[in-house]
């Protein structure tokens, strides 16, 4: 399906009660409940990311379904930690305990796999969002063999920025900048950080509520960056500058599979939310397409969720040839079985239980752990919001 910006207000006009609530019937099935834990989850594959964290996919047309079976079946556990302030990045050290940034309070809270919470302290220079703004402390990422290293992306006065952090004597020292002047505004902000097997540092940005900066190859915004960890572009990049793809309008995550192949998961405006398998130097179409498209020009997603309102992709995680992604707007946790280069039909399960789901990470253990996005602004926090809980599959 074609769906260009002319579309889409067409589209939005016509959109029942029943359409804003629910997700696409090709791509989604009916939300499954909770369930009691499992006592012993199953080990996570282990991604091993290949150099040139391309898909090997050469067509943007769609691809088949991927098959269901085998496909691992969430339980929901008790929650770790709670009473946090938007968590929204998180990381497991060597010895499984995790590191997390609160957006709003841009503190970095240590919490152990029994749940006990230490802070390390504050990252200066962030500023905060007010009312229902984006910005503040978002992804943060730990250097290859380094783990009092820390690459944070945040929020300043001026620009959305990357900065390096040493947590030596576990304690948060100043930052110091490795990338600045990223654009920003109210929303979309993008965020995610992860290094690829050669030790080169990933960045999803946002397009910055200016959407034509998504497609100039040369503007840091609605792009997926890869740098050295000094702040150069990174050698093998495709435009001889930072970008590595581009035509993204906010993307919150990103995450390899075990084949190395990278997956990212992108905010539509309002036709499409987008899973999408990431290709070197490839263009993903916003603003001219927004979901799929017969334009050869642009990468069509491996999955998409109609309309943005049933899901608002954020956190992803893949283990166990699945892809777990944290839902906003869906309030639900969507799985998603990969094959290859193809995705089969999304599951969403946990519906309405927690509230807005943020992130989702495959924990040392084989579990994933999720993050709840209530105390955001968007709804109404539950008690103890928010919240770290362990899903066992």
């Amino acid at each position: 399906m074609v769906v260009t910006r002319r579309q889409l207000l067409y589209a939005s006009a016509g959109l029942g009660l029943g359409a804003l609530v629910g997700c696409s019937a090709s791509t989604t099935d009916a939300p499954t409940g909770s369930t009691s834990p499992s006592s012993t989850p199953a080990p996570p594959e282990t991604p091993t990311p290949s150099s040139s964290v391309s898909a090997s996919a050469s067509s943007p047309t769609p691809t088949p379904t991927a098959s269901a079976t085998g496909a691992p079946k969430p339980k929901l556990g008790d929650a770790i930690a709670e009473n946090f302030d938007v968590p929204w990045g998180l990381i497991f050290l060597a010895n499984g305990d995790a590191l997390v940034s609160e957006r709003n309070s841009a503190k970095i809270i240590r919490v152990t796999p029994t749940g006990k919470k230490t802070t390390l302290g504050t990252v200066s220079g962030v500023v905060p969002p007010s009312g229902i703004g984006e910005g503040g402390l978002l992804g943060i990422a730990t250097a290859p063999g380094d783990e009092e290293t820390l690459f944070v992306y945040y929020t300043s006065s001026s620009d959305n920025r990357v900065a390096r952090i040493s947590l030596r004597g576990g304690k948060v020292g100043k930052p110091k900048a490795v990338l600045t002047d990223i654009p920003t505004s109210t929303h979309h902000h993008g965020g995610r950080l992860l290094f690829d097997a050669d030790g080169m540092l990933l960045i999803s940005t946002g397009d910055a509520e200016q959407s034509s900066l998504a497609q100039d190859r040369d503007s840091l915004a609605g792009k997926i960056l890869r740098i050295r960890p000094d702040g150069r572009a990174a050698p093998g990049n495709p435009y001889r500058n930072r970008t590595w793809s581009y035509g993204h309008r906010n993307i919150e995550g990103l995450a390899f599979d075990a084949g190395g192949r990278l997956w990212a998961t992108e905010f539509g405006e309002k036709a499409a939310d987008e899973l999408n398998l990431i290709r070197k130097g490839g263009n993903y179409g916003w603003p001219k397409v927004e979901g799929e498209s017969d334009d050869k020009a642009f990468v069509n997603p491996k999955l998409t969720w109609e309309p943005t309102s049933s899901c608002s992709p954020a956190g992803l995680a893949i283990t166990r040839s699945t892809a777990f992604v944290g839902a906003l707007q869906g309030r639900c946790l969507f799985a998603v079985p990969l094959d290859g280069t193809k995705a089969g039909k999304s599951k969403a399960y946990f519906a309405d239980d927690l509230g807005r789901i943020r992130n989702a990470v495959a924990a040392p253990d084989g579990s994933l752990w999720i993050t709840t996005s209530n105390t955001d602004g968007r709804i109404d926090p539950r008690r103890d919001d928010d919240k770290i809980l362990r899903v066992s599959l």
